[in-house]
């Protein structure tokens, strides 16, 4: 039997993820372990974060390698499962070496996903270890599982209008060994666009009532350039947002090249979804680098972009419907045009 091409996070050496999630609450997490350690970098943009142990990855701090990094739902709740991640990999003997124990280092960042299921249900410690148990080399699965199975994205009229995200991942080969791959939980504000033919892929809908292509697609530009009157005085429905997400490469990368690729890495997240890095979202990418390929830090960089982008593409069109929100993943037809 032919083995399965691998195009996702997983198909960098060392490197496992896993999810664990509650179907009915709609929330959950996803955990990326490197249990030998990895050079681990950040950036974060957008204007609302939730975040855990993100200062120790700038350069000038003393740790260099983490153990594992997780993405969660549940707003600054979920933070809380990075205790079951902690837990697992301390049972298994794996951490930075304090000389009286072994310490695991594990940065985190959440999405908000309350207005989606059950908004008094959370990732717990208990969910987070659930992930590591899950976690494997095998190609990433995505769309409604893990952190993205409450992700939406196009929310700037409110969850009416709104359509389903979810996980995506993306692996870019350039040359014959160097490898840079992406995960992205999408829960974005703004609209999805193709970074190949700048069409809206999943966007405001105008008709509410309209769950299946062809869906007509309100700019949500448009929509703030009309209606900042009702942007400010929305509140909660447009502040449920936030995109978060991994990128990783088998370069040999130091911690200020690696926290560079983190940067850089925004510009396809950019590219994919308009409006990015708003006030009302917390948009936080990691970078990971393995160590196994020397390579130039703007080629990486550059080509983090890319991936980026094709996982935001991903995380669309591999969602699937759920509770009036509609996704992609069911329909073979182009996905609605813009008005």
């Amino acid at each position: 039997m032919k083995e399965q091409q691998n195009y996702t996070l997983t198909s960098i050496e060392g490197i496992k993820v896993g999810h664990a999630h509650d179907e009915d609450a709609l929330t959950g997490c996803t955990v990326v372990l490197c249990e030998n350690g990895m050079m681990c970098g950040v950036d974060q943009r957008g204007g609302a974060p939730g975040t855990r142990e993100t200062d120790l990855l700038h350069p000038m701090h003393l740790v260099q390698e983490v153990h594992a990094v997780l993405l969660s739902g549940g707003s600054a709740f979920g933070l809380a499962a990075a205790d079951g991640v902690m837990r697992y990999l301390y049972e298994h003997g794996i951490g930075y070496e304090t000389g009286v124990t072994k310490v695991p280092i594990v940065p985190a960042a959440v999405i908000f996903d309350l207005g989606v299921g059950i908004p008094t249900i959370f990732p717990t410690a208990e969910m987070g270890y659930r992930a590591c148990l899950n976690a494997s080399s095998q190609p990433v699965l995505e769309g409604n599982v893990g952190a993205g199975i409450g992700a939406t994205v196009a929310k700037i009229q409110g969850m009416n209008h709104a359509m389903k995200a979810g996980v995506g991942s993306s692996c870019v080969e350039i040359g014959k060994r160097l490898k840079v791959a992406a995960l992205v939980v999408l829960n974005a504000l703004g609209e999805v666009i193709d970074p190949c033919s700048a069409e809206i892929l999943a966007g405001v809908r105008q008709n509410i009532d309209n769950l299946h292509p062809p869906f007509q697609f309100v700019s949500t530009l448009s929509i703030m350039e009309q209606q900042l009157d009702i942007l400010i005085s929305r509140g909660s429905t447009i502040t449920s947002n936030t995109t978060i997400g991994i990128i990783a490469t088998n370069a040999r990368l130091n911690k200020e090249e690696v926290n560079k690729v983190a940067q850089m890495a925004h510009n396809g997240l950019a590219r994919a979804v308009r409006p990015a890095h708003t006030m009302f979202d917390g948009d936080t990418i990691f970078a990971l680098a393995s160590g196994q390929e020397k390579a130039d830090v703007n080629l990486v960089g550059a080509f983090s972009a890319e991936a980026v982008a094709i996982a935001c593409k991903r995380a669309v069109i591999t969602a699937r419907s759920i509770r009036g929100l509609p996704g992609l993943a069911q329909f073979t037809s182009k996905p609605g045009t813009q008005t």
